[in-house]
């Protein structure tokens, strides 16, 4: 998908407020590599690691190696995971400029792809899709790092006679809007996420049902209370935006009274109920002239949409719980998730109304769109350290954070410090109950925070508090790029794919036979779309099987040949390499300056 970004001539704006909102961009995405399971990469930046999970799968005859462990066990649990590679991927679609601004974009867009790449494992044939390795109840029982875990690593799917639409309409989701982050620096990978979430989303929809009734063993730990009807929506609505192709709208269009997306007003946004979200991106499809003939629909989608931010503001007819100090409150148990991901959702559609030129309207009014910025802010703000407690609800962002965080791989001493081995119930017994400060700092992390009345205790076993999720970072993700970087200058309702600041363009040149086998020579062009230098790059290269000339190789990646030192805006590099057949080469992290 091509960016149809539309500059608006606005000055960016930049928040006067007294956080570092770069540095803890930088911190919360590094947290997702202290989430990783599987082989660490060359590239792992969280040194205290190691390699964990090495057999997921092998006693179901699949791959299930990668991917993410939730949250402070060693889990994988797919709901979860595809609605924090979702959220990842909606920050990088609507804040990517921001993020490569701040050298940040080739680290979000490497979550996410860390993410996807076990979703296409999970996913074995079109109507099989894995949604747990392990399992939450002897997982628990044990208190062990990732690196030693001794407990089961079975593996549990849904299918045709098993299904589960929420799970498998999330992970649509998740690939469909991962396949616009990838559209323009690897788009042989775009198209493979696309074809997976095109199978997905009518393996979800054909074969309805929830998926904990098939997992039962994630009815504890996530249970889908809102069904699945809001999934199917969502991955739609997704689905519509990475392939422009009117199904998409149109079942957005025909099913919007029937699954709930025009009636429920809600005031929650999470990895179960999605509904908001839906609401949100039919919003911008409506205001961006997108609806056709279904705008009469869309219009009772806005006004849902537009009843969550005002409950979130307090100025509409059903207003979320806030602590005294002004933090949205829903529940005892990592309430911050709720407040990152509401908090995000008020960032983007401030941006909307802002290109749309419109207010909110609420109960109480009209409502400025700034106003839902501001809010939002407020709302990072408390968790950086703006709260009475003055405590930073992000691990090892200022001076007074958690440092007894209920995680299992932080709580350990590392590996590689320390190679014993550290037994199931040991771990309990020698770290667990430790009262002191975790070995590993597990920088960037978002805790679940305090509770109705602003008070937090900082206790390791106080789970209810300390334990971090992965779906409490990644919508913080885009919402830090939004405060950091200010303003894109962009239309926000023409955003589609933020990653095409580098565009690379492979062609043949040339081929000839020898000895029977056809070789080619490929130019590969990779031009800086972006308004500013591009100081230094990093592309991958695979399936490479013959010499390359133009580049510099530099461990398990490729950047600048020796005479370049940066690539000015809307200049071009060209590399040349001789195979068989095409090499997929994409971007793995760049700087603008």
């Amino acid at each position: 998908m091509a960016p149809l970004f539309v500059l608006l001539g606005l000055l960016p704006l930049v928040f006067a407020g007294g956080h570092d909102y770069g540095k803890a961009l930088t911190q919360s995405i590094l947290f997702f590599e202290a989430q990783r399971s599987g082989n660490l990469p060359s590239t792992q930046r969280v040194q205290w690691r190691g390699n964990s999970g090495l057999n997921d799968g092998k006693a179901n005859g699949v791959d299930l190696v990668g991917g993410y462990y939730d949250a402070g066990d060693n889990v994988k649990f797919g709901l979860p995971m595809a609605f924090t590679i979702t959220m990842m991927s909606w920050s990088a679609i609507e804040y990517g400029t921001q993020m490569s601004g701040s050298g940040e974009l080739g680290h979000a867009m490497d979550a996410i792809k860390w993410g996807t790449d076990y979703l296409i494992k999970a996913h074995t044939e079109p109507n099989v899709l894995y949604g747990e390795v392990g399992d939450g109840t002897s997982d628990h029982y044990c208190w062990q790092r990732p690196e030693d875990m001794t407990t089961s690593r079975q593996a549990y799917k849904i299918d045709t006679n098993n299904p589960g639409s929420d799970l498998a309409g999330e992970t649509a989701a998740a690939m469909a809007a991962a396949s616009i982050v990838f559209s323009q620096s690897n788009p042989s990978y775009a198209n493979e996420l696309l074809t997976h979430a095109q199978q997905l989303f009518e393996f979800a929809d054909k074969y309805r049902g929830k998926y904990d009734s098939s997992i039962n063993l994630a009815q504890k730990y996530y249970p889908s209370v809102s069904g699945y009807s809001d999934e199917l929506l969502w991955a739609a609505a997704w689905l519509y935006k990475a392939t422009n192709n009117q199904y998409y709208l149109s079942y957005l269009g025909n099913n919007g009274d029937s699954l709930g997306g025009t009636g429920w007003s809600m005031t929650e946004f999470s990895w179960d109920v999605k509904y908001a979200g839906v609401q949100t991106i039919v919003a911008k499809l409506l205001m961006g002239g997108k609806a056709g003939q279904y705008a009469s629909v869309f219009e009772k989608y806005q006004e849902k949409a537009e009843s969550f931010m005002c409950s979130c503001l307090g100025k509409g007819s059903q207003n979320v719980q806030k602590t005294p100090a002004g933090l949205i409150y829903r529940q005892s148990w990592n309430n911050m998730q709720f407040v990152t991901s509401a908090s995000f959702l008020l960032a983007v559609y401030s941006d909307y109304l802002t290109s749309a030129g419109k207010n909110l309207n609420c109960a109480s009014g009209s409502v400025p769109a700034s106003e839902l910025l501001s809010f939002a802010q407020s709302q990072v703000d408390y968790i950086l350290g703006d709260n009475p407690r003055a405590t930073s609800y992000m691990v090892g962002y200022g001076n007074n954070y958690p440092q007894q965080v209920h995680h299992r791989a932080s709580s350990i001493v590392s590996i590689k410090v320390d190679s014993s081995f550290v037994t199931c119930r040991g771990g309990y017994a020698t770290w667990y109950s430790k009262k002191s400060s975790d070995p590993n700092l597990l920088t960037g992390a978002i805790v679940g925070g305090p509770d109705a009345y602003d008070n937090f205790a900082d206790e390791r076993d106080n789970y209810e508090q300390t334990e971090p999720a992965t779906y409490n970072n990644a919508p913080l993700v885009g919402l830090l790029a939004r405060l950091s970087g200010g303003n894109s200058g962009f239309n926000q309702l023409l955003t589609g794919s933020s990653s095409a600041s580098i565009a690379i363009e492979q062609k043949i040149t040339t081929s000839w036979n020898y000895k029977g086998n056809t070789y080619n020579r490929y130019s590969t062009i990779v031009t800086n779309n972006s308004d500013k230098s591009l100081t230094d790059i990093n592309l991958s290269i695979s399936n490479l099987y013959g010499p390359l000339w133009g580049l510099t190789k530099s461990g398990d990646s490729y950047t600048f040949p020796s005479w370049l030192n940066s690539l000015a805006a809307g200049k071009s590099l060209e590399f040349v390499y001789i195979a068989a057949s095409q090499a997929d080469v994409s971007v793995s992290s760049y700087t603008l300056v």
